[in-house]
């Protein structure tokens, strides 16, 4: 092979090398660039669509999520997961698996007397709307102007999720202090193997000398 042939195999492998970068380079960018502006575009119609309005119970999947009578995506239904706090599971959120955890089948019927066939009125937090799995995350008042969000943690149904930052954190983590002092609902018996293992990450010496 001549040097000059060589030397155009090369000129061409470089620069396709370089093209190459910069399609890549371009494709990484044009997602960066859209994505804050998709995701700003569903928050804004997550709020249009539901902060504020009212809708009805239909289901009560456990105590920390529901379904209320408007179509979401492909769903003739919205599910809400209830945003500040964790209840006991007992279905997992997408598969339908059924879990076992102490006092998640109270969370759920205490759930199911106050919101199922009753209308809410659902509340959004601006810094963020829907969760891991596409539920929307929501504050819901009940008819009697209580939020049960706030009744479940001051109940003993549910704790007070310290996983994510939200308007009402440092409330419900003080909720979830005097309920537990009180020993209301779940906290007159619940032991430490018995608590979600991210609780259990999050406050090593929770329970502890129980």
């Amino acid at each position: 092979m001549s040097r000059r042939r060589r030397n155009a195999i090369f000129c061409l492998c470089s620069l396709a090398a370089v093209l190459l970068f910069l399609l890549d380079h371009s494709s990484i960018s044009r997602r960066r660039k859209y994505r804050p502006k998709s995701e700003t575009k569903a928050k804004a119609y997550d709020l249009k669509k539901y902060h504020a309005k009212i809708f009805t119970v239909i289901k009560v999947v456990d105590g920390d999520t529901i379904d209320i009578d408007v179509p979401d995506a492909n769903n003739n239904h919205t599910r809400i997961r209830l945003w500040g706090i964790d209840t006991p599971e007992t279905k997992h959120p997408e598969f339908g698996i059924i879990y076992d955890m102490y006092f998640g089948p109270q969370a759920a019927e205490f759930a199911k007397n106050l919101t199922l066939g009753k209308p809410v009125t659902v509340y959004l937090d601006e810094t963020r709307t829907r969760g891991y799995y596409g539920r929307l995350l929501a504050y819901v008042l009940l008819p009697d102007r209580r939020f049960l969000n706030e009744v479940l943690v001051a109940e003993g149904f549910a704790y007070a999720d310290l996983r994510f930052d939200h308007s009402f954190y440092s409330k419900y983590k003080q909720l979830e202090a005097s309920t537990r002092s009180a020993k209301k609902g779940l906290w007159e018996n619940v032991t430490r193997e018995q608590l979600p293992e991210w609780l259990q990450g999050k406050n090593p010496t929770l329970l502890l000398n129980k």
